[in-house]
């Protein structure tokens, strides 16, 4: 099965993508990581006003198969935390760029958004 990859989006290494509008960027996991996960049962996620580095544990995800830590793929402030995906983690497997996002970030280095991957590297990556 061949994996979504929004052209609108940047993507970390580490299977997370981001989307900036005003100097915030939302952060999920892609479509190929929740797919790698398979049903996802439980997501920690870190406390709003949390200052975090790029490439820094920020979320854990759990599914049937394993625990995943979640990378942050920008430094900045944790602005909001999507309390949805808390009470109903399956929105990670069932709409990971819509209602699966996992936490909003005001970008304190913008320039970082130029280390992340663009859609055609990420499908290179993960061979779509």
């Amino acid at each position: 099965m061949s994996s979504q990859v929004p052209s609108d989006l940047r993507y970390a290494k580490s299977h997370e993508w981001v989307r900036v509008a005003n100097g915030i960027a939302t952060v999920g996991i892609t479509d190929h990581a929740q797919h790698e996960l398979t049903d996802v049962v439980f997501v920690e996620l870190p406390a709003v006003g949390r200052v975090v580095k790029a490439s820094e544990a920020c979320a854990v995800v759990e599914s049937v198969k394993t625990a995943s830590d979640i990378y942050a793929p920008v430094s900045g402030e944790i602005l909001a935390v999507n309390k949805a995906v808390s009470d109903n983690p399956a929105l990670v497997n069932t709409a990971p760029f819509a209602d699966g996002w996992f936490v909003q970030v005001k970008l304190s280095n913008p320039g970082e958004l130029d280390q992340l991957l663009t859609p055609e590297a990420y499908r290179a990556q993960i061979g779509a």
